[in-house]
């Protein structure tokens, strides 16, 4: 139950985090469009993110979908270790720094406890590897 409770705590965290994130980008206000320009990106960058960021949440939470949750995880993580880096690189105060690492950590434990249900089953190269299934049987060249 411990586990349960876990992963949806950190995944609305982390949802909520980009839906809300995604639809400010979206809007654009002027604090945002001049933080973006201070990190060296153009106005328009916002518009993408927004619309990926917003993904990224109805994809966290969405039933199912196994395979678009390991590229949406992926792709949070790649956003945020993104933006840490870009606010270090220009020299901002150590919190900016770290609340994208701190979301991104939150991230990595949604991904982390996720069921059964939202993670994707064992490849089938794994299942040849392991000597298992049907095509160990099979003499590799």
């Amino acid at each position: 139950m411990t586990t349960k409770i876990g992963y949806w705590v950190t995944t609305a965290l982390v949802a909520a985090v980009m839906g809300l994130g995604g639809a400010m980008d979206l809007v654009r206000p002027p604090e945002l469009l001049e933080g973006m320009a201070h990190l060296g990106y153009p106005a328009y960058f916002l518009l993408i993110l927004g619309v990926w960021k917003i993904g990224a949440a109805i994809a966290l939470l969405a039933p199912k979908l196994p395979l678009l949750k390991e590229w949406t995880y992926a792709g949070v993580f790649f956003d945020l270790s993104g933006a840490a880096a870009s606010h270090a690189f220009a020299g901002d105060p150590a919190s900016d720094v770290a609340t994208p690492l701190v979301i991104a950590a939150l991230a990595v434990a949604s991904w982390w406890l996720r069921p059964a249900s939202r993670r994707l089953a064992p490849a089938p190269a794994m299942a040849r590897a392991t000597g298992s299934g049907p095509a160990s049987a099979t003499s590799s060249i």
